[in-house]
């Protein structure tokens, strides 16, 4: 039976990622930080599997990374998907962003060498973040970033991915380890966290639904201004507050990505893949879906553009290129945009539908 270790295992890829190594036969190690709150909503499906053991650890602490290497003395594959990963909060939290995010993974990787686990193969997750302004453009005119397009970082969450994205390349060519970076595009789902933007909005307008539902009120009957709410003469909503929403992401499903996580470690060399489906959208075009999959055609009177959302160093265009992943892993993404706006719209229905039936 093949052992992971899962550092970050309680976040969105981390519970992906549980969820398709259990599948596989694995027995799976989860690492989490310590917190006063219960982080487990994720993974409360695996939680009893009787392969999957969860415990505490802090990537930032080295000494607790080498007490969990040395606790599991059989490990074959170890996974770094834990970060601080919000990169507006990276602006104000730069230290510990580069704690947990950039010294956490050298953590890691000096653990295994002073172990001697040279045996294990290690995947570290970087993200197209590190790019930034930065692209290349292709034979066909088109505007992109692949595996040689160089990192041009505009946030200290991107700093902090591209030092731990060097650190993989110098320990796999000073040691040999069998150390593989996944360069991932922006990877969405139900399981992302409230405070990132397609989440936010998918929450919204699943709240907005039920409230026209619950009080039969018809959207041609609203009542708009420019402040941030609006509504009826008794009845009010708040807009959604957004930021820039026409900047360019390369949005992706993280069930998929998890995948190509997995296969870059069953690969005869170590090597880094950008991973994401090739197409570009703006925020606006994810808003277009969101709205429309509830029977809405327009947005613009239902969203306050704010100033506090935006960054103070925007990346305004991300496309990604994953022809290698393509050839050499065999991975394509199953999920475009629509499917992936579509499926967070249905997963939030349900699960206030189910709550709302629960308190009846």
């Amino acid at each position: 039976m093949e052992h992971a270790i899962i550092f970050g295992v309680t976040g969105q890829d981390g519970s992906h990622l549980a969820d398709l190594l259990l599948d596989k036969g694995y027995s799976v190690t989860g690492v989490a930080r310590r917190s006063s709150t219960d982080t487990s909503s994720r993974i409360k499906n695996i939680l009893n599997h009787p392969q999957f053991r969860l415990i505490e650890g802090d990537i930032t602490d080295a000494s607790s990374v080498l007490n969990i290497l040395k606790s599991n003395e059989y490990v074959d594959e170890i996974y770094n998907l834990a970060a601080q990963s919000h990169v507006a909060t990276s602006f104000k939290q730069p230290a510990l962003t580069w704690d947990i995010t950039g010294k956490g993974c050298f953590n890691i990787l000096q653990s295994i060498i002073d172990l001697d686990r040279y045996e294990v193969r290690f995947y570290q997750a970087s993200s197209s973040e590190m790019f930034g302004s930065s692209y290349v453009v292709g034979e066909d005119g088109v505007k992109h970033q692949d595996e040689n397009t160089k990192f041009l970082p505009q946030s200290p969450y991107a700093i902090s991915k591209c030092a731990a994205h060097y650190a993989v390349r110098l320990f796999r060519e000073a040691y040999n380890l069998h150390a593989s970076a996944g360069i991932l595009f922006n990877h969405e789902g139900p399981r992302r966290g409230d405070n990132f933007v397609t989440k936010k909005i998918t929450n919204w307008v699943v709240d907005f639904h039920l409230w026209l539902k619950d009080n039969d009120i018809k959207p041609e009957f609203l009542c708009f201004s420019d402040t941030e709410i609006f509504g009826l003469q008794d009845k009010s909503f708040p807009k959604l507050r957004l930021g820039n929403v026409e900047s360019y992401r390369d949005w992706g499903y993280a069930g998929d990505y998890v995948e190509a996580m997995w296969l870059m470690l069953q690969q005869n060399e170590p090597d880094d893949y950008v991973i994401c489906t090739g197409e570009t959208y703006k925020v606006r075009d994810f808003l277009d879906y969101a709205f429309q999959a509830v029977g809405l055609d327009s947005w613009e009177n239902y969203v306050y553009i704010d100033p506090e959302f935006y960054r103070p160093a925007e990346v305004d265009f991300l496309r990604g290129n994953c022809s290698k992943a393509k050839s050499k892993l065999g991975w394509t993404p199953k999920y475009d945009l629509k499917m992936l706006v579509n499926l967070m719209i249905d997963s939030k229905l349900n699960d206030q539908l189910q709550n709302n039936a629960r308190h009846i």
